[in-house]
């Protein structure tokens, strides 16, 4: 088997509120290989927003290692650990968190000034009409967010995700604010760029959102309690197939 993408080696987490400890995460061990779709989740207090938050290099762990990739990032300094999120891992969050005066077009280029070497701008543009276009959003380029639907600013959220090509894609309920409609539509591309290749980690509490995936794990008070994979996907699937079919017809 290749090496995992994604290698977590008994993490834990405590915060400190006032004089109590808690433990948000309870010895978590967990391999990720490239290519897979995983769905954490867990009711309010499981565990999983923080275990997404490490996994995005946004907080340390308390204890144990994480490898991203074979590099253990578990005690990298705050630089450096910048340079893996713009560099290697992609967020897509549930509000989209685009900036409101800027177009679809500078919301997906903006990782790209941050990066460590200067890229043109002529590649600049080409790589994020490539990224638009692969959300099925170029000829929206030049919109504002204000001018777009929730579901068409999420796949620019997504492309903004992509645009530097990282090997790991990590989306916090990406259907959160959206209509179920227009969810399973969003929970399509995810399904699309799966199959193209990319690694993708979803955290939801919708089990409808959840059976998109590969493969399902489920935390409870810190622990991991079921790590499943997904053997019949024929229903998320007809989902979409139906979806699609309703959208040729309007």
């Amino acid at each position: 088997m290749a090496e995992p993408l994604v290698h977590l080696e008994d993490i834990t987490k405590v915060y400190e509120s006032s004089s109590v400890a808690v433990h948000a995460l309870r010895g978590v061990s967990l391999d990720v290989q490239p290519g897979e779709f995983l769905a954490i989740m867990g009711a309010s207090g499981s565990g999983k927003s923080t275990l997404m938050h490490i996994l995005g290099c946004l907080d340390r762990p308390t204890s144990g290692r994480y490898l991203l990739g074979g590099t253990d990032v578990s005690r990298m300094s705050a630089t450096q650990l910048a340079e893996i999120r713009n560099s290697r891992i992609g967020f897509v969050f549930q509000s989209f968190n685009l900036l409101g005066r800027t177009s679809a077009f500078e919301n997906v280029e903006l990782p790209l000034l941050y990066t460590e070497r200067a890229i043109p701008a002529s590649e600049r543009r080409e790589r994020v009409l490539a990224a638009l276009e692969h959300v099925g959003l170029a000829r929206r380029a030049s919109n504002l967010p204000s001018q777009l639907s929730g579901g068409e600013q999420q796949r620019v959220a997504t492309a903004r995700a992509l645009i530097n090509r990282p090997s790991l894609l990590l989306a916090d309920e990406p259907t959160g604010a959206l209509d179920s409609r227009t969810g399973f539509g969003i929970m399509g591309l995810f399904v699309e760029l799966n199959d193209r290749g990319n690694t993708i980690v979803l955290v939801t509490h919708e089990a409808d959102i959840a059976r998109f995936a590969k493969r399902q794990l489920v935390l409870r008070d810190g622990r991991i309690i079921r790590d499943v994979p997904v053997t019949d996907r024929a229903d998320a699937r007809r989902a979409l197939a139906a979806l699609a079919s309703e959208l040729e017809e309007g």
